[in-house]
């Protein structure tokens, strides 16, 4: 999708060089760009008439141009299990979205959306049932976030591009955001604390990587044998698993930044020896590290999760081949906090509550 700015209504979906080039073509000084960027992206400010350092004719301009689109919470649930929040997020044309807030003894990370639902039809991925209905601008990505802050009074210093949505099929929206939120003046997250997760669209991993943005890039493997991927993930009739490999080393060469790779184990499908055995063949040369996921239930989906004494097999048969690997924590069950659970949960249900 090409972008076009002139379809930008949200100010909070302008990097900070396009608001400067902005206001100086307003006849403003370039001090009020500061001005402006700060109190969205520090302050967060809701509505550009609110911030009061601005004349009231420059915040009228303003808001003349960037009306605005409202995002507001429509669900919050609180896991019993750990800590763990999601939330539904309604959007302005009554789309929902969801994004999970996790803490960890380093902080606060947070799940963000990327798409109202995705068109890639991974088989365990509820987000994707109901096909891609549109993209999310910057501004709906960064408000995640915002609203979440907001709402419990904390600072989110960890974001990662994993929940409804593929990413790189939004590229231009999610180069935006990640320039955005990391700008040294607005909320300057550090790259290194960013993470976005992909099913492999080759081309555009290459075009990430000519951007030299050191954020990590993880990549929603399944299976190390084509024919058993495509079961899982419809992309792979597209793109072998040889080439996204040569786009994950050409990344690592240009960025420097290791390679993550999830790996959502599936009983008697991708828990095997000879899946262990193919995966140390396929990473020997790469810098990488392997996350194994206990598959999640999703109704549409009829392959059972591993038993923790398969799982825990697993894990050692890769460590013993010398592998880096970690097996993720199971977060937010109760909640159906994996990706796209919830939503799906409350349009079904017309919006009932657990």
């Amino acid at each position: 999708m090409k972008k076009s700015k002139e379809k930008i209504t949200d100010i909070k979906s302008i990097t900070f060089s396009e608001l400067t080039k902005y206001v100086k073509d307003l006849g403003e000084q370039s001090y009020r760009a500061e001005q402006i960027f700060n109190a969205i992206h520090n302050n967060m400010v809701p509505q550009i008439m609110d911030i009061h350092v601005l004349p009231k004719d420059l915040r009228a301009k303003l808001q003349q141009r960037f009306p605005g689109r409202k995002m507001e919470i429509l669900e919050k649930y609180d896991s019993k299990l750990d800590e763990v929040s999601k939330y539904l997020i309604l959007l302005h044309d009554k789309n929902i979205i969801e994004t999970v807030l996790m803490k960890y003894k380093f902080g606060y990370t947070q799940c963000i959306s990327t798409q109202v639902g995705c068109r890639m039809g991974c088989a365990f991925c509820a987000s994707t049932k109901n096909g891609l209905i549109r993209n999310l601008t910057p501004a709906e990505m960064i408000d995640q976030i915002y609203l979440v802050q907001k709402n419990q009074d904390i600072d989110v210093r960890n974001v990662v591009l994993m929940g409804s949505g593929e990413p790189l099929d939004n590229y231009d929206n999610v180069l935006d955001f990640l320039r955005i939120i990391h700008s040294p003046k607005g909320k300057n997250m550090s790259y290194r604390n960013i993470t976005l997760s992909t099913v492999g669209l080759v081309p555009q991993i290459y075009k990430l990587a000519e951007e030299k943005i050191p954020i990590t890039l993880s990549i929603s493997l399944h299976s190390p044998f084509d024919e058993k991927r495509k079961e899982v993930v419809p992309m792979a009739h597209k793109y072998s698993i040889s080439e996204i490999i040569s786009a994950c080393e050409n990344y690592l060469d240009l960025t420097s930044r290791r390679i993550t790779i999830e790996y959502a184990l599936v009983k008697d499908f991708n828990d095997r020896k000879k899946d262990a055995a193919k995966l140390q063949e396929l990473l020997r040369n790469m810098l990488y590290h392997i996350n194994l996921i206990p598959v999640n239930p999703v109704v549409e989906f009829d392959l059972a999760k591993p038993g923790s004494k398969a799982v825990r097999r697993f894990y050692n048969d890769l460590k013993s081949r010398g592998m880096n690997v970690t097996i993720r924590r199971e977060l937010g069950n109760d909640i159906n906090a994996a990706c796209g659970q919830l939503r799906q949960y409350y349009l079904d249900n017309m919006g009932t509550k657990f």
